[in-house]
Parts: structure tokens; C-alpha cells; sequence
């Protein structure tokens, strides 16, 4: 039998792939990638062309393989397919670590670094520093007992954090709530119930059925005139996979976290660091713990009193004392009340076939870019589709998979992931391919689906991190795309990319009423662009909390009192939040960027890009957002050189400066 996982040139069949499928993929991938290196090195006096390209090869091929993997268990999850990427993940986090203690290819890209010096281009030279950076992170240099438990702890980490993804998403697709009394749901938009409506008709229920997805919980939070329905939906969501709420004790992670910190620990300790933050930080652009954390204060001190304010305002506006399940409520009547706008409001203007063509026109005016849908193409589900990217000549240099919408085994959020780097060297072509991946609300019957500007922003950001993948010019996959960025810089071109959904510039290109076709009105149009600094300082307070308490949990971790996570995330929470968060809030068992996802000890990044991200858009600010000079510049500078280059010294290139907070304090409406 043909395995579709083990095809090396097209794109992936994703059709074809089932759960029988991986195991013996990765099984055969990686003996392949062991041979391989085994024969490079007993290569005579190997070089950058004779030993480092083959090895990126290799890397690739094993890379193809995996991204495809670890994809389908993100999008389609099951019992078989989960099962066999548990297996895998352990398998591949003990071989990962086996190459990055293979002495004989470090001392070799050593002489290569040495010897080649002169004759390598920058590039290459990055590409062997970060090797070698990577190696001793890998604990190539420890004593063989202590790389054997360098390697145990790769293994374990891998099992627990899959674990606790998969507690997770259980927990929110375990919890279901059933409504049969109309009045109970006064408030919610048509669209959710015409989707609750349709879950209870396939349950074979009267009434209505609403699950824990994330558009559910949102409509319920920000639209249920019911204050007990948003209390019901909010200790459901922010209870999963804890010891308390409607499923207490299924799906606990409470163990799993203090595991995670634990091994993260030992880790650090074992290669010589202080803590698990510094370990995070030997990757990153903040060169030290105490930078982070004056970085994440300053932050704090500037945006909590408008924070204070703005909660203050929000329970004179209700009347009461407000509960952390009235705020997102009472926001959105405040919103209204103020700017004469609602995100339900706005969602005719905004069906998604006419923002993905003001995306990409977008992307046209500032790049020269074409992009296009392409049929036929094999995907995971008949909601996806996939599109080429062209450039001026058109010639083909990219393309993406778009999954818009949520359903039943998809994880939560929105993110972009790589399917193929891109590779050119040694006559070799092969173009990058990437994932977008979002959960908006599914459209019902045949109606097209219906974007919250909300909804618009986040996918211009996912579209900005695909933009960073697919406009790399570097041809080597380690450091082509967002491979080898800062992950502190990894947020700057998505963050970027968001801006241009707030400019009026862009907003008629991106709406049209889904039935009349007409352009989204003025009047509504200038509303929606005075509410961008709405609560403002309330979303930044608390991307503060969520970002000192990650660095905070990996910085002060102390074996002999444990991860403290409680006890740390109330602390946090006195210091910087202004909501007032009940008892039974279990917000960090469910924090999966920080426990299972690329984000521990590197929450901050968020912000800290956030500052690049809007310094770099202000250099638009006295010629328009579309200029392509500055647009080309951006692209060469920072978009184009992905991890090829010091991102520092990319944004001085692009800014004639190092970055400055005030640009991001104006788009806030902060004072400086």
C-alpha cells in the first residue's frame, strides 16, 4: 500500500491520509533522515555544499511529513489519528534531541563556520550559527548521563503536552447546553441560533443545542440578555480541564501543569540556565529576564489607569457592580451606545468571499502580488480551500490552504502553520506552502459565512503571519520564512498586516452587504473607526496579566514549592488586571499557548511585537498606506529575509531607527 504521507514532491494528499497512515510514515521518515546523516558525515572533509544543503534536505523532508501530521490532528481530530500522534510526538522529540547531541555533526558545522568563513554569504552564515547555538541547547556538550536525561525529558514533555491539549479540547467539546425555552436566549444573533437550532435537529432534539466552540461562547458572553446563560457559559469555558466547573475532574490538567513546569525546569538547569525564562530567552530578541519584565511593567503602568477608567465608566453605564460574565455584555452596549455600532451588525457587510477579495487586493497594492483559487486541490474538508500566489511576472512563488470555519474535533483559536518551506539551492525549487486556520461561525443552509469585524481583524493577522512564510526569498528552509525569527518578532508581520482592516482606505474594499451588495455606508464606516480605541486599555491589561504570569511561572519556578500557578496568577492579577475574576476561574488550565504550544516563557512576544508592528506601520503615516516604495522596502526588510538576518538590525534597515513605543500609544490612545 502507498502511503500518501511518504510523497515527496506536490502537495500533501490530505484525503488520503487516515490514522494507519503515521506511524509508519514517521517510522520510515526518520530512519530515512538517520541514514542520511550517517552517510553525510563519513563524507572526506565535508563543506557547506556537501554536508550542511543535504542536511537541510533531509530536514525538509522529515519536516513535510510531520507538518502534514501534526496538521490533521489540529483540524481532524479522532481516536486513531490521536493516538498514533502521541505515539509519533514522543518518537520525534527523542530523535530531535539525538541529532542535537550528535557531536560529530556539531564539530563539523564548527569547522565549516571556520573554515568557510570568508566565502559564505550571510546567510549561510546564520544558518550555521543558529545550528550550532541549537546544538548546545540540545545539550550536545553535557556528559552522556546527562544527555540521556536531556532526551527523557523531550520524551516526557511531548507526552504531557499533547495530553494536555487533548484535555482541552475534550472538555469543550464534553459541555453542551440545552435550551428549549425561547425567552432564555433573547439577545443571541440569528446566526447562533440558526445554528443551535440545527445541533439540536441533529441530536434529535426539540429547541436548541448549544456547544462550548469559541463563536458559541463569544455570542453567548457578548449578546445573552440572560445574565445566569452567561454565567453558565463562562464558568463552563473558563473551568475546562480543571477540578472544578460542570465536567470537575474529567479532563484535570492540574497535574499535567505542574509536570510541564517541573521538567521545563530540570531542562534549564541541565544546560546551565537559571530558569526555564532563560533558557526561552537564548532564542529571542529580550536578552535577559530582568528586560522582559521592565518591558511588561512599563507596559502596565502606562495602560492600566486608562483601564481603571474605562471599568469605572463601564458599571456607571450598567448600573451595578459588574461580574467578569457582564463585561463583554455590557462592553457591547457601551459600544453601541457610544458608536452607534455592533460586530452583529456589521457581519452582512462582511461575508467572506468579499473580504478574502479585498485581502488580496490588499496584498496586490503593497506587493505585486496575485492571488488565486485553485480547484481540485486534495484537502482535509470540503469547507477548505486552497489558493496560488503569483508575483508581477506570474510566475507561481507561494500558495495556502484556507480552513475559515469551526466544527466538531477542531481546536479552538486561529493560527498559521507551515505545510512546505521553501527551498532553492543546488537547482532545487520547491515553492512554500502554508495553513491558514480560523474558526469563524459556520454559515447555515447555503448562505455564505458572515464576518464580525472582529472576525476581519483576526484573519488579516492570520494572513500577515502567511504573508511572513510565503514572501520569503531565502532559500534555505531553516531560516526561510518564520523558520529561525525571534519568536518575540514572530508577531510583527501579523500584527502589521492587522492594521490595514482599521484603515478606511481598505474597509470598502473588504465589505459589501451580502444581499444588496452595497458598500458598507459612511457614516457606519466612520463609527466603526471611532471605536477602535474602545476599551483599549482593558484589552491591554490584560494581555499584561497573560503575559507576566507566563514569564513570571517559568522565571521564579522553585522545585521545592512547585508551579504555585493559583498563587502566581492572583498575584498577577492584583498587580495589572481590573476585572474582578470569581474563585472558581481555572483561566490557566486551558492556557494552551503557554503549556503545550510555542509560547512558555514567550507570551510577552505579543506585546513586545506589538510595539514593532505599529512603529513599523507609522512609517505609512506621511505617504499613505499603499505607497510601495515604503511597502517594498517592508517586504525586503522584514518580510522577505525571514530568520536569514538580526531582526534588530532588519527593522533599523526598515525604520532608519531602533523601535519606539509612542506609535503603538497613539493607535491605543494612550498618552505617551
Amino acid at each position: 500500500m502507498t502511503n500518501p504521507l511518504l510523497a515527496r514532491e506536490g502537495l500533501p494528499d490530505f484525503a488520503a491520509i487516515r490514522a494507519e497512515h503515521v506511524e509508519p510514515a514517521v517510522t520510515v521518515i526518520v530512519e530515512r533522515h538517520r541514514a542520511a546523516l550517517q552517510a553525510l558525515l563519513s563524507r572526506p572533509a565535508p563543506g557547506f555544499a556537501s554536508l550542511i544543503e543535504p542536511f537541510e534536505d533531509a530536514n525538509h523532508a522529515l519536516a513535510r511529513v510531520w507538518n502534514a501530521v501534526q496538521h490533521l490532528n489540529s483540524v481532524l481530530d479522532g481516536e486513531g489519528f490521536r493516538e498514533a500522534y502521541n505515539r509519533c510526538r514522543v518518537m520525534l522529540a527523542d530523535y530531535h534531541a539525538e541529532v542535537g547531541q550528535n557531536e560529530a555533526l556539531f564539530q563539523a558545522c564548527g569547522r565549516i563556520r571556520e573554515a568557510e568563513a570568508t566565502s559564505l554569504s550571510a546567510a549561510q552564515r546564520k544558518l550555521l550559527d543558529n545550528l550550532l547555538r541549537d546544538f548546545r541547547l540540545a545539550g550536545v556538550a553535557l556528559p552522556a548521563e546527562k544527555k540521556q536525561r536531556f532526551r527523557e525529558l523531550m520524551q516526557q514533555l511531548a507526552a504531557v503536552q499533547s495530553k494536555f491539549d487533548e484535555n482541552v479540547l475534550d472538555a469543550t467539546q464534553a459541555w453542551t447546553r440545552r435550551v428549549t425555552d425561547a425567552t432564555e436566549l433573547s439577545g443571541l444573533p440569528p446566526g447562533a441560533l440558526a445554528r443551535a437550532a440545527a445541533a439540536a435537529r441533529e441530536a434529535g432534539h426539540d429547541g436548541w443545542l448549544i456547544t462550548l466552540d469559541e463563536p458559541n461562547y463569544v455570542a453567548v458572553l457578548v449578546h445573552a440578555d440572560s445574565a445566569p446563560l452567561r454565567r453558565e457559559f463562562y464558568e463552563a469555558w473558563t473551568t475546562r480541564a480543571s477540578e472544578r466547573g460542570p465536567s470537575a475532574g474529567r479532563f484535570d490538567n492540574s497535574q499535567l501543569m505542574q509536570q510541564i513546569l517541573a521538567l521545563r525546569h530540570e531542562t534549564a538547569q541541565l544546560l546551565g540556565f537559571s530558569s526555564y525564562a532563560e533558557l526561552s530567552l537564548a532564542t529571542k530578541m529580550a536578552a535577559s529576564p530582568a528586560e522582559v519584565l521592565a518591558f511588561l511593567h512599563d507596559l502596565a503602568a502606562r495602560y492600566r489607569p486608562a483601564a481603571v477608567d474605562e471599568f469605572a465608566e463601564l458599571e456607571k453605564f450598567a448600573g451595578r457592580r459588574l461580574e467578569a460574565w457582564d463585561v463583554s455584555y455590557y462592553a457591547e452596549k457601551l459600544r453601541q451606545a457610544r458608536h452607534s455600532v455592533s460586530q452583529e451588525a456589521l457581519r452582512p457587510y462582511f461575508p467572506l468571499p468579499r473580504v478574502l477579495e479585498g485581502l488580496f487586493e490588499v496584498a496586490r497594492r503593497l506587493y505585486g502580488i496575485s492571488i488565486e483559487p485553485r480547484e481540485g486541490v486534495s484537502a482535509w474538508d470540503p469547507q477548505v480551500r486552497y489558493y496560488a500566489i503569483r508575483d508581477r511576472d506570474g510566475r507561481e512563488i507561494a500558495g495556502f490552504y484556507l480552513d475559515p470555519c469551526a466544527r466538531q474535533g477542531k481546536r479552538g483559536g486561529a493560527w498559521m502553520d507551515d505545510c512546505i518551506s521553501r527551498k532553492g539551492y543546488a537547482g532545487t525549487r520547491v515553492i512554500p506552502v502554508a495553513q491558514l486556520v480560523c474558526n469563524f461561525t459556520p454559515p447555515v443552509g447555503g448562505a455564505p459565512t458572515l464576518l464580525t469585524h472582529s472576525d476581519v481583524v483576526t484573519l488579516f493577522h492570520e494572513f500577515g503571519h502567511g504573508l511572513h512564510f510565503m514572501l520569503t526569498t531565502v532559500d534555505y528552509p531553516s531560516i526561510a520564512g518564520i523558520s529561525g525569527v525571534p519568536w518575540d518578532a514572530i508577531e510583527l508581520p501579523s500584527q502589521f498586516m492587522e492594521q490595514y482592516a482599521w484603515q478606511p482606505e481598505v474597509l470598502p474594499l473588504i465589505s459589501a452587504h451580502v444581499d444588496t451588495g452595497e458598500p458598507l455606508p459612511e457614516d457606519m464606516l466612520r463609527r466603526l473607526l471611532a471605536s477602535r480605541v474602545f476599551h483599549a486599555g482593558l484589552a491591554a491589561v490584560r494581555q499584561l496579566e497573560f503575559a507576566l504570569f507566563d514569564f513570571r511561572l517559568h522565571a521564579e519556578y522553585d522545585p521545592a514549592r512547585g508551579g504555585r500557578v493559583g498563587e502566581l496568577l492572583d498575584a498577577v492579577r492584583r498587580e495589572v488586571a481590573v476585572i474582578r475574576f470569581p474563585e472558581f476561574n481555572r483561566f490557566a488550565h486551558a492556557f494552551m499557548h503557554i503549556f503545550s504550544g510555542g509560547y512558555a516563557a514567550g507570551y510577552y512576544s505579543y506585546k513586545w511585537a506589538e510595539v514593532l508592528a505599529a512603529d513599523a506601520f507609522a512609517a505609512f503615516d506621511d505617504t499613505g498606506v499603499f505607497d510601495a516604495t515604503v511597502a517594498l522596502r517592508f517586504l525586503d526588510s522584514i518580510l522577505s529575509r525571514g530568520g536569514s538576518r538580526d531582526v534588530m538590525e532588519a527593522f533599523v534597515e526598515f525604520r532608519g531607527r531602533r523601535p519606539d513605543v509612542a506609535p503603538l500609544l497613539r493607535k491605543d490612545g494612550i498618552a505617551a
